[in-house]
């Protein structure tokens, strides 16, 4: 459901500074993003900040911060103004009141004076009644304090007296109101199972409701791509298009489905993150209310480039088995239509495995220049451009996350601390004990100190002496990085040098004859 390509296509997203950026958010404006470069359109962010008493200081500057990461820079925002500003709309108050004004004078939206008291009073007379959900509707207008209910001159005292109200829309009665949602196909909800919703708060600010409404058509928004938590909702926006008389400009609606919980059941939430250890934010939050840091997918190692890539094929499918994408390749493949109606399950392993892959893909000299000042700060060092792009195709194929590349160097930086005493308990015997000592005394000999030259020399030993390979590559690598696997050996004799690798040589043989002869 794409409109002409005449129609310049405008999207938005439009998140709520009440919080950090959850992962389903991420998607939205991803989706958003892909959408418009598709189509050479245009995607803004509009910072939807109306709902004062959640609001919470810092949540602005990470959503775009959060955005600038993961490369997605609207082309029009609060740092990036255009011909539609303000984009925050806390700014824009006065244009949401003037709409009101003619929602009230047309009939389609009323003043409505109740206090929380009378509100509460009414649900508890409607659940008497049996109404389980009690909301104010068509029926209950009736019997409430408002324009619709009250003399004129009586409305007219209130205004004037400044007392407290809130303006609703006039639901009208007995129709059906339909969309087309790109996802979802015909919707359809009857007035009857629709409230009256507020659409002026009292302290003037507007709901989501009216600001949306009015944002996007003064915005000229094409297409309307957000969370399915809003699905319900869109009738009433249906009804604001057309007490303004846009109908002919509404948008085209896509409803995204859920990202779900590892299980599949439920929403994804940031308690699952904590409950199952992964993020569902793309940085750190740190929430004062609970004084507790919510870890981030950039802290935890992950690029922007793969978290992107496997956010992208939660819900929607490409049609094909591809499942790396660039960015370009996203967009050109991407489409409203090929989204799922169900929801998503959340599976971090498959998250990691993308991200395996991006760095797998990294040119080897860029990904060293991305960990340099890591390691550098790390083991207190200045290393070599040589030595570091050596270390990094050793461990480049071993990691899930950039960040292992920083804990893994240590074995070419520090001695081990301790040895894997399980695995060289059975890997070692005594009677090898000499044919250690002369792999030691040919590497301090060693005229060449290349890894070819390396192998040769301890490879042609284990030959001529008709040794096992098991039985003496094990404990070499051991008494080097304490661990009974990783990269290759005789290259990491090379990048520790000469020196060290004999030292380190020498003590782990020393310490496990010892331990042997006082076994």
């Amino acid at each position: 459901m794409i409109r002409s390509m005449s129609q310049n296509i405008r999207v938005r997203f439009a998140p709520s500074p009440t919080g950090p950026l959850h992962i389903g958010g991420v998607r939205t404006a991803l989706y958003n993003f892909l959408f418009a470069q598709k189509h050479g359109g245009t995607c803004i962010l509009r910072i939807e900040d109306t709902d004062q008493a959640r609001y919470v200081p810092g949540a602005e500057s990470y959503i775009i911060d959060a955005l600038e990461w993961l490369g997605l820079i609207p082309d029009e925002s609060v740092r990036n103004p255009g011909a539609y500003g303000p984009y925050r709309q806390s700014e824009r108050t006065g244009i949401y009141s003037d709409h009101v004004m003619q929602l009230i004078r047309g009939g389609h939206a009323y003043y409505a004076f109740d206090t929380p008291e009378e509100l509460d009073n009414m649900r508890a007379r409607e659940m008497n009644r049996g109404i389980h959900s009690p909301k104010y509707d068509q029926h209950v207008r009736k019997s409430m304090k408002n324009s619709l209910t009250l003399d004129p001159a009586k409305v007219k005292q209130l205004l004037d007296n400044d007392t407290p109200f809130v303006v609703r829309m006039k639901v009208p009665e007995d129709r059906t109101i339909s969309f087309s949602d790109v996802i979802r196909g015909e919707v359809r909800f009857h007035t009857s199972e629709l409230d009256d919703k507020v659409i002026l708060k009292a302290d003037g600010f507007p709901t989501y409701h009216l600001a949306n409404v009015v944002d996007d058509r003064l915005m000229r928004i094409s297409h309307v791509i957000r969370g399915e938590e809003w699905l319900s909702s869109t009738a009433h926006h249906v009804l604001l298009y057309e007490g303004f008389g846009w109908l002919e400009a509404i948008p085209v609606f896509a409803h995204l489905p859920l990202i779900l919980k590892p299980t599949g059941k439920g929403k994804l939430s940031k308690r699952d993150g904590a409950k199952f250890g992964f993020p569902v934010f793309p940085l750190d939050w740190y929430d004062k209310k609970e004084k507790t840091t919510y870890d981030g997918f950039r802290e935890k190692g992950f690029l922007p480039e793969a978290l992107l890539n496997f956010i992208a094929l939660l819900g929607w499918n490409p049609g094909t088995d591809q499942e790396i994408f660039n960015r370009d390749e996203l967009a050109e493949a991407f489409s409203l239509e090929n989204i799922n109606k169900s929801g998503a399950q959340f599976d971090f392993d498959k998250a990691k495995w993308f991200n395996q892959q991006y760095i797998l893909q990294m040119n080897p000299k860029a990904l060293g220049d991305f960990v340099k000042d890591d390691i550098e700060n790390a083991y207190e060092i200045q290393i070599d451009p040589n030595k570091l792009l050596t270390i990094i195709e050793l461990l480049q194929p071993r990691v899930e996350f950039v960040d292992e590349i920083v804990a893994k160097a240590n074995i070419f930086f520090r001695k081990p601390e301790e040895l894997d005493v399980k695995v060289l308990s059975k890997k070692y015997k005594s009677e090898n004990y000499g044919h250690f000592l002369q792999i030691v005394d040919d590497l301090h000999n060693l005229s060449s100190w290349t890894t070819d030259a390396i192998t040769a020399s301890i490879k042609g030993l284990i030959s001529s002496k008709t040794l096992k390979f098991g039985d003496i590559l094990p404990p070499l690598r051991i008494w080097l990085t304490g661990e009974a696997s990783g990269p290759d050996l005789f290259t990491i004799i090379q990048v520790l040098g000469r020196e060290e690798s004999i030292a380190r040589l020498r003590e782990g043989l020393l310490m496990t004859k010892n331990s042997k002869q006082d076994a």
